[in-house]
């Protein structure tokens, strides 16, 4: 495909629409980070690996000669990705702030230097006709931004459905930055496929996260009531039945190393139980 050229005005309006909320897009995230210093259900490995997507991401865009708008915005997506992924290190690993920024700084600069990398080998080699090497970083982007959708699924998996630690307006203005930045490759002179399939790879995973939490609220709607009246939450409840150990529908899946430990756990108990009675025996 040729590179982009008299980018028509609605392509360069739309993209900038795309631009401004994916470049604010995980400000809400990062406030709701902050202020309850939690990042429970917010995977890692979800913002880092979105973070590595501006890489190609950002080299295809730019090597395409996209509109200025979506040759920014992965720039601006990469560092505020990388914003959550330290407040997770930090948050959640227990990282020192120093470190924390530290490592998030490096990863910035590696990141960016192969990206200018990318773009300085592939560029001529896309004006020349050779296709073959953006095809690749395009193929690339798509996948590492597939890959970051797929731990929150986990997270979605253990909790049954329910959507825990991820800000909804954050994820409101990522999917609207994905359909916005696609109704711009829309209406370019000629659409590019590869930069259409990511965008709409991203309004599909993040719709079954908004679907996923919506069938949630509906199946727990009697619980969540009936938690209200006793001036509860549904939290309060799932601890109840845990504390008490009676079974619960909508209890939080365990791993198979978690049930492990409290396995271990229990058995260590009665162990610790069985020597004090027989140290209290009588000789």
């Amino acid at each position: 495909m040729a590179p982009q050229e008299n980018i028509p005005v609605a392509a360069n309006v739309l993209g900038t629409l795309g631009t401004i909320l994916w470049c604010i897009q995980t400000i809400p995230q990062i406030w709701t980070n902050w202020r309850t210093k939690k990042t429970d259900g917010l995977p890692g490995s979800m913002m880092y690996l979105w973070a590595l997507c501006g890489v190609p991401f950002g080299a295809y865009n730019i090597a395409q000669r996209f509109n200025v708008p979506l040759q920014v915005q992965p720039q601006a997506f990469m560092v505020l990705c990388l914003v959550n992924w330290c407040q997770i290190m930090l948050y959640n690993r227990k990282w020192a702030v120093w470190k924390a920024v530290l490592v998030g700084v490096v990863n910035a600069a590696a990141f960016a230097g192969v990206e200018t990398a990318l773009i300085l080998t592939l560029r001529p080699l896309y004006d020349a006709g050779n296709e073959t090497g953006v095809l690749v970083v395009g193929i690339i982007a798509n996948i590492l931004l597939a890959m970051g959708l797929l731990p929150p699924y986990g997270e979605i998996w253990k909790r049954r459905g329910r959507v825990v630690g991820i800000n909804f307006v954050f994820l409101s203005m990522d999917w609207l930055g994905a359909f916005f930045s696609l109704m711009s490759l829309a209406v370019q002179n000629s659409f590019d496929i590869l930069g259409g399939v990511l965008y709409i790879v991203c309004i599909l995973l993040e719709s079954g996260i908004f679907l996923s939490h919506i069938i949630w609220l509906f199946r727990t709607r009697k619980i969540r009531k009936e938690a209200k009246l006793r001036g509860k939450t549904f939290d309060d409840i799932a601890a109840e039945h845990e504390e008490h150990g009676t079974p619960f529908k909508f209890a939080e899946r365990k791993s198979r190393k978690q049930i492990k430990e409290e396995r271990n756990d229990v058995e260590m108990g009665v162990a610790r139980q069985e020597v004090m009675a027989n140290t209290d025996q009588p000789q």
